[in-house]
């Protein structure tokens, strides 16, 4: 997992990602070379940020949802406009971004999944991505810190 891009990859990621079945970027992404270059690692699912314009935009959805084995998960940019109730539809995992700060955290039986930033990370923090690990029913988030 990754967001807040926002136009710039940070070199550390493609060796982060390396082996991954999947790439979800969770908003401000702010150019489609960040997505072109995450594509050649594995594919991406990517939803619009705040800060997303012109042709993301329009290629880009406001929400998705994606299953991996028994993980089925939600990604929107700004939890807090988290639209539905995570449980009662059936997910396991919500994917955020925005706040440029990781965070991992579960609660009502959903773990709740925040990257940070790989590239411009807040309160001086060092930058990061999330990795998901998916064994059976077991689901596990990990912060991989870019340093």
């Amino acid at each position: 997992m990754i967001s807040d891009t926002h136009g710039k990859l940070n070199p550390k990621v493609s060796d982060a990602f390396k082996g991954v079945d999947h790439i979800i970027h969770a908003g401000d992404v702010c150019g489609v070379d960040v997505l072109e270059s995450l594509e050649k690692i594995a594919p991406v699912t990517a939803v619009k940020g705040n800060m997303d314009s012109g042709e993301l935009s329009t290629k880009l959805n406001m929400t998705e949802s994606v299953k991996f084995g028994k993980a089925f998960i939600y990604v929107l940019h700004i939890r807090h406009m988290l639209d539905i109730e995570p449980n009662e539809q059936g997910f396991n995992v919500v994917i955020t971004g925005h706040t440029h700060i990781a965070l991992v955290e579960k609660r009502e039986n959903v773990l709740y999944l925040n990257p940070g930033s790989s590239t411009f990370p807040k309160q001086h923090d060092c930058a990061t991505i999330a990795l998901l690990h998916v064994d059976g029913t077991e689901i596990n988030a990990e912060i991989i810190k870019l340093k």
